[in-house]
């Protein structure tokens, strides 16, 4: 029998039996807990807080519970860099490098995982466009193989948590050779932290001040930035480390920073809530425009959600799954293609866009079914040298959670 209408045009009892699947996987000990957020329609249709955001200390998740979000930072970079587009402060064929000389003469190994001094001259100059797209030949070292991967350990430290100023860290990398020619292919990389520098040096600004200034504070994210304050400490969910043994979860969370640093990551340094990531999406979403606040044009969304990558380009495997049979990658997010070639690794209808992260933090817009996706945890994952290795092989079960709440939440769709 049919359950009764929910919210938002759900199946009542179909949406209902999501959370206690999601809890099901937690209670395994394979997360310490999961916040989703399901809004649809105008309205949030459900929220699930399941487990715990620190484990010692028998704090439970929160519909207000802050997390490292990692790369989900990268749609909101590109949209402060989407928004000097229109202004006029950089197009996206213009070279980096009438902001950033130190992306001069750059060189480009011969093999990606080869010698580092092998090396040939980099054919044409990075653009603002393959920054956007992960096709500028840099790296990161956690999703390279060979001496390039350490040379980034080495040179640059961590991705995420920085002591060296911008332009240190600029200047540093731009002194290791990039891994293919710009332009070739999609290689998930720096770029974005590189493109939220760029956006930075226009401004005259820190990039977390762009960001507070042009996106947090007219869309009302007061629970997102780079910094978390002390008296919100106490609302970050630790991360943690699930072994494929079974054994106990490890907290292996980052140290807090007594003050802001210098170094932002663009491309994966956010802290944010699901309310407040809602409202970026629903944003997104809108075209632009959320709540009668607009921050780009409707075409400026659509040119960020249509698909950039070649034919060729989407062949190629991505974190070492086939990613892009399904999807295409535009201006700081992914889009899905093929709706029923998509079912093997989630669910979504053909234009829902999105971009995850790295501690397997995830939202998707569906503008077709007018839906918005937010879900939560903290999974620690490898981001040291050839990362990408362990990431091929078997990941602890924790990360079986996110497509069960991606399809049961699309079944229950009346």
């Amino acid at each position: 029998m049919d359950g009764a209408q929910a919210p938002a045009g759900f199946n009542r009892d179909a949406l209902a039996q999501v959370g206690p699947a999601l809890k099901g996987i937690v209670d395994q000990g394979a997360l310490s807990g999961i916040v989703t957020l399901t809004w649809r329609r105008g309205e949030v249709a459900q929220v699930n807080t399941i487990g715990h955001r620190d484990i010692a200390a028998g704090l439970p998740m929160e519909r207000d519970t802050l997390f490292r979000i990692a790369s989900m930072t990268k749609p909101v970079t590109s949209i402060a860099a989407m928004m000097l587009i229109e202004e006029g402060k950089l197009k996206l064929d213009d070279p980096i490098t009438r902001w950033m000389p130190e992306f001069k003469d750059m060189r480009v190994l011969k093999n990606a995982a080869g010698p580092l001094d092998e090396t040939v001259p980099a054919a044409r100059e990075i653009t603002v466009e393959d920054l956007f797209t992960h096709r500028s030949g840099l790296a990161y070292g956690f999703t390279s193989m060979g001496p390039i991967a350490h040379a980034y350990d080495k040179q640059l430290g961590s991705p995420l948590i920085n002591a060296l100023s911008p332009d240190a860290w600029l200047q540093a990398l731009s002194e290791l050779p990039l891994s293919y020619q710009p332009g070739e292919r999609f290689h998930y990389s720096h770029s974005t932290d590189v493109l939220g520098f760029l956006v930075a040096r226009i401004e005259g600004k820190p990039l977390g001040e762009v960001l507070k200034a042009r996106i947090f504070d007219p869309l009302g994210m007061s629970d997102t930035g780079f910094w978390l304050a002390p008296e919100k400490h106490g609302r970050l969910a630790k991360l943690y480390e699930a072994k494929a043994d079974g054994s106990p979860l490890k907290d292996v969370s980052i140290p807090h920073s007594e003050t802001p640093m210098a170094f932002e990551a663009g491309g994966g340094g956010l802290i944010s809530t699901a309310d407040d990531y809602l409202k970026f999406a629903r944003m997104m979403l809108g075209r632009g425009e959320v709540d009668g606040v607009r921050l780009v044009k409707a075409e400026t969304i659509d040119l960020m959600c249509a698909n950039r990558l070649t034919d060729v380009q989407r062949t190629h495997d991505f974190l070492g799954m086939p990613f892009w049979m399904s999807q295409g990658f535009g201006l700081g997010v992914s889009m899905i293609l093929d709706a029923q070639k998509h079912e093997w690794m989630g669910a979504g209808a053909e234009g829902a866009f999105g971009w995850p992260g790295a501690f397997g933090t995830w939202w998707q817009a569906d503008p077709k079914n007018d839906m918005i996706l937010v879900y939560l945890i903290q999974d620690s994952m490898p981001l040291g040298p050839e990362a990408v290795t362990a990431m091929q092989g078997q990941r602890p079960t924790g990360r079986i959670a996110l497509p069960v709440f991606q399809k049961m939440t699309y079944a229950a769709l009346s």
